[in-house]
């Protein structure tokens, strides 16, 4: 499973996560502080439910928290991986409406978290563009800086999956 490229340009994250809408974070697995240390980042108890779109050992959550793992690529996805983001976004979605502190989480925090909380908002009623718009202002300016899980959100995830798989081989 291929992660963050090396040598992106990008800077690292300078938070853990970031509440996006109350009860919808959004985060990675390391930060950097302030003096350039790199810091793990563990899911604690202070989240219902954790989504995990990239994992590594010894990063959380503790038991008795709801844990939701989908590794998916920080790359184009297939039409299977695209509606296994849909589910989750709906649940993060349901969770969230329901009273429930949601963190999602990638590698870094920026895109495939970025795709999933994208689409939990647009669940809870935001427009595509307040969305990425939204993630952008509370996470990062950098955040969803793959452009094509930005479209995927536009297009709209369940015809991003139809057209996707018209590219699979029967």
């Amino acid at each position: 499973m291929r992660t963050r490229r090396k040598g992106s340009g990008l800077p690292e994250p300078h938070t853990p996560w970031e509440e996006i809408v109350p009860g919808l974070w959004m985060g990675g697995h390391y930060w950097l502080d302030g003096a350039g240390t790199v810091h793990p980042v563990v899911a604690d108890g202070r989240f219902d439910v954790v989504v995990s779109l990239f994992v590594r050992p010894d990063h959380g959550p503790p038991p008795g928290v709801d844990h939701r793992v989908a590794e998916i690529p920080d790359g184009p996805l297939t039409a299977e991986q695209l509606v296994t983001v849909r589910k989750l976004a709906q649940g993060a979605a349901q969770d969230v409406a329901e009273g429930r502190r949601v963190l999602v989480r990638c590698y870094a925090g920026f895109n495939r978290s970025g795709l999933v909380v994208g689409q939990t908002l647009v669940d809870l009623g935001h427009s595509p563009a307040e969305a990425v718009d939204l993630i952008r202002r509370r996470r990062s300016r950098h955040a969803l800086h793959n452009g094509l899980f930005a479209q995927y959100l536009t297009t709209g995830l369940d015809v991003a999956a139809l057209l996707a798989g018209l590219d699979a081989p029967s």
